[in-house]
């Protein structure tokens, strides 16, 4: 991947800079990823087929990191689409700060934010794995054969920081059926006076008939669903981030059954000293945000039709 920051570089050949940038904005908007996604090698072999001259990787990145204005980078954001955002939103916010509409929780109620992982795989490398040893890292066989995928699915205790979950041959309203009789069997779920469930809107928790369902598994547990393309609000991404980055990597393993039991430690670790989330955005800050958003797009709206207003009139006059 292209490093970004560095030492200051030195100067460059005007032509060579110029040619650099140009095929760097060029990668960008043809494959539509930000330069940092792309490799350095692809834009140093384009430069070199380019000007049919040879140029090192380390020329080009320092190229590109010596230049004030880079339009190569940008970031990636997702806009509110859900009509509603902002009162879905906002009610998943005043849980999560110990709020529901019109009275408070107390000691004996419980938040889960709940959710399904597909694919865990399991993948038996050709070749044996060697382990670390002194001055070298673990080496992973790249070549592999596929041992089957299992979905996970995992409740995270917003309060607690407690996470609980299960590996099942599919995903779908039974499996999640199952994790809701597990996590309630245990204590405090078991017990407690009122419960909430975070779900997003996926084909197995979606709409008035999951809440129906759940009402009727436990007769004191709520669902609540998220706003569409809002996975930020939900706080088990947190654990199911964790999960491929950290829990299952490298990913070798014989079969699915030790994808589980690796599965099954994490959980057993993290329960061991569990952190909750210090969850901070609240109702006030969305409302500000929103704001924000709001009027920068009507920013874009005005910029966009006074862009085309002037594509009219040159048009107009270059046929005159």
């Amino acid at each position: 991947m292209i490093p970004l920051g560095g030492a200051p570089s030195p100067v460059f050949p005007p032509r060579d800079a110029a040619l650099v940038k140009a095929i760097a904005c060029a990668v960008v908007y043809e494959t539509k990823r930000p330069l940092r996604r792309q490799a350095l090698a692809d834009v140093a072999d384009r430069a070199c087929t380019t000007w049919a001259t040879p140029m090192r990787r380390r020329t080009v990145w320092r190229i590109l990191d010596a230049n004030v204005i880079k339009p190569w980078r940008y970031t990636e954001w997702s806009v509110p689409r859900d009509p509603p955002c902002a009162e879905k939103a906002g009610v998943m916010l005043d849980l999560y700060g110990g709020g529901w509409p019109g009275d408070a929780l107390d000691a004996n109620d419980s938040i889960l934010s709940a959710d399904e992982k597909t694919r865990r795989q399991a993948r038996r490398r050709c070749h044996p794995s060697l382990g670390p040893a002194p001055g070298r890292q673990r080496r992973v066989e790249h070549e592999y054969d596929r041992g089957g995928a299992r979905p996970y699915l995992a409740a995270w205790d917003v309060q607690r920081g407690v996470v609980i979950g299960r590996c099942e041959a599919h995903t779908g309203i039974a499996p999640l059926s199952r994790l809701v009789t597990q996590v309630m069997a245990q204590a405090p779920y078991r017990s407690a006076n009122r419960g909430w469930w975070v779900v997003d809107t996926g084909s197995s928790h979606r709409g008035q008939a999951a809440v129906r369902r759940l009402l009727k598994a436990s007769s004191t547990t709520c669902l609540v669903h998220t706003p569409v393309h809002a996975s930020w609000l939900h706080q088990v991404e947190i654990s199911c981030s964790i999960v491929p980055r950290k829990v299952l990597t490298p990913n070798d393993f014989a079969s699915l059954e030790a994808v589980e039991q690796r599965l099954r430690f994490y959980e057993a670790l993290s329960n061991h000293q569990p952190r909750p989330c210090a969850w901070q955005f609240t109702r006030v800050k969305l409302e500000e945000c929103l704001k924000r958003l709001e009027a920068h797009g009507a920013r874009l709206n005005q910029d966009q039709a006074a862009q085309e207003l002037l594509d009219t009139d040159q048009g107009e006059l270059l046929a005159a």
